[in-house]
């Protein structure tokens, strides 16, 4: 079993300085904003580069790179806002707010399909786990819910937040975008509990993959939740940074 203790006492130093001065709040977030969308977009092969995707969220476009790559930095922007408002109406995960998370992903890039659960089957390139029936989305998706309803809560954050991912991308609820969406999910979970947003970075790209594939085929977690704990701990780190403290 993964142990949760180095996170646990990150967490509480960090919660010995809250509530945090408003300019450090307000860098963090905006550095947090740009790394976690460019990641995260890079992961699915969006091929800005990270000064390039600073510079469309300011309102500029990029010579050479498609509307699609631009929608989806200024799409994933509104989806971070989006779930940082979920955070503060303390409520629990739902379908509701899945499919909301979802279609503002999609926005501009293929509206038919937004907000939708997929009606065809699909095959994950490269790994083993083949996801269910199209027929079996919606039953799926309830179970999840249920799922979280019941069981999740149990479970340490950091764990929970990891098995949300997992779970969700497991049923591959849609047809695109459902990776920039369980990430989403993910931190989502760690912010309702006052962990820092991760971001996984594009780097840990095969690592990311081979852990899911092995929770997916295996129904084994451990690689997938020391991955997260791992990034969990990085995730402390700008804010140690801004505060000026080595804990």
């Amino acid at each position: 079993m993964i142990n949760f203790n180095t996170v646990d006492k990150l967490k509480q130093t960090l919660d010995s300085f809250r509530p945090l001065p408003p300019e450090i709040v307000s860098n963090l977030h905006e550095d947090l904003v740009l790394r976690w969308t460019y990641n995260s977009n890079a992961i699915e092969g969006n091929t800005l580069t990270l000064k390039e995707t600073k510079v469309v969220l300011e309102g500029i476009t990029v010579g050479g790179k498609t509307m699609r790559e631009h929608f989806e930095v200024i799409n994933h922007r509104e989806a971070i806002f989006f779930v940082e408002g979920l955070v503060k109406c303390h409520e629990p995960l739902t379908e509701w707010q899945i499919k909301s998370i979802y279609q503002l992903i999609l926005k501009n890039i293929d509206d038919a399909h937004a907000g939708v659960y997929r009606k065809t089957n699909v095959i994950i390139a490269g790994a083993d786990h083949v996801p269910p029936d199209a027929l079996h989305v919606e039953s799926e998706m309830q179970g999840f819910i249920n799922w979280y309803k019941e069981k999740a809560t149990s479970l340490h954050p950091v764990e929970r937040a990891a098995r949300v991912h997992a779970d969700f991308v497991k049923i591959h609820p849609f047809t695109d975008g459902k990776g920039r969406t369980s990430r989403l999910l993910m931190n989502l979970e760690l912010m309702k509990d006052g962990y820092p947003p991760v971001v996984l970075p594009v780097e840990k790209r095969l690592e990311y993959y081979e852990a899911l594939d092995t929770a997916h085929t295996n129904d084994d977690y451990e690689p997938f939740l020391f991955l997260i704990a791992k990034v969990v701990e990085a995730g402390f780190g700008p804010y140690w940074q801004a505060l000026g403290v080595n804990p």
